[in-house]
């Protein structure tokens, strides 16, 4: 199955369970699926969920309402939109990921440590390939792992190149496409970074994860081959924001003329 070249991010308010929940599942669900339905007007065609606004994160496995919560959101919005959808359970639960995925029919994953260590705000963050493949054989094959290289918020530990993290992710660690974004929500990579993470792995999909705007998306086609956009596209170009569908259409139109 093609991975598709755009990814419109619907960042979840926060989730039953988490410090700032305002109570009202039910609301966050209502948002959740405005915004998707906006994307998909806008001409995004894939989705991916994540729980944004679960702040501060579980470093890796989160507890099973936030799993459950996530499921009703996918479901809710792939009966509203037919959009394809992902998921990206943070900080680090893959497993719940696909746990999601498997109930709710979605068919991608983003994993920010999929293989090595990355010490993070939530401190040292271990990947954990082998279980994640082993799971996904299991419970829904079909998944694809959309994994990140040096993820954002995040710094490697000495020495560990992108060329070795991505050649690691891609050919070792069962990626099926590798990410690579800024230092943070909203911050455009390095570009040189992303050309050395082409050279390194010519065959592997390459999406942008933070930092995609009207403005930077010819220099980013360099090396990338799609995109997962979130900032770019919300009221006042914040994560927190409402989609803005103008930006979204916008934006889709200017992904076109790169070839996205």
């Amino acid at each position: 199955m093609t991975l598709p070249s755009l990814l419109g991010m619907v960042h979840l308010a926060p989730l039953p369970g988490s410090p700032r929940f305002g109570g009202d599942l039910d609301a966050v669900i209502a948002r959740a699926v405005t915004d998707a339905v906006r994307l998909t007007e806008a001409g995004f065609t894939a989705l991916m969920i994540e729980n944004f606004g679960d702040v501060p994160f579980y470093p890796s496995s989160v507890p099973s309402i936030t799993i459950s919560s996530m499921t009703r959101a996918a479901s809710a919005i792939r009966d509203a939109t037919g959009a394809e959808m992902g998921v990206n359970v943070l900080r680090n639960d893959a497993t719940g990921a696909l746990a999601v995925a498997a109930a709710s029919g979605a068919t991608m994953i983003r994993v920010n440590v999929l293989t090595g260590v990355m010490y993070t705000d939530q401190g040292r963050i271990t990947g954990k390939a082998a279980e994640v493949a082993r799971l996904r054989s299991e419970w829904c094959p079909q998944v694809r792992i959309i994994a990140d290289v040096l993820v954002k918020h995040a710094v490697p530990p000495p020495g560990l190149t992108i060329e070795q993290a991505g050649t690691d992710t891609w050919e070792r660690g069962g990626a099926d496409a590798l990410v690579v974004s800024g230092d943070g929500t909203g911050k455009v990579p390095d570009v040189d970074l992303g050309r050395r993470l082409r050279k390194a792995v010519p065959d592997a999909p390459i999406y942008v994860g933070s930092g995609a705007t009207v403005a930077t998306l010819a220099e980013l086609a360099t090396f990338a081959t799609g995109a997962i956009v979130g900032s770019a596209l919300k009221e006042g170009g914040r994560a927190e924001g409402l989609v803005d569908q103008e930006a979204a259409r916008r934006f889709r139109a200017a992904a076109r003329e790169v070839g996205w």
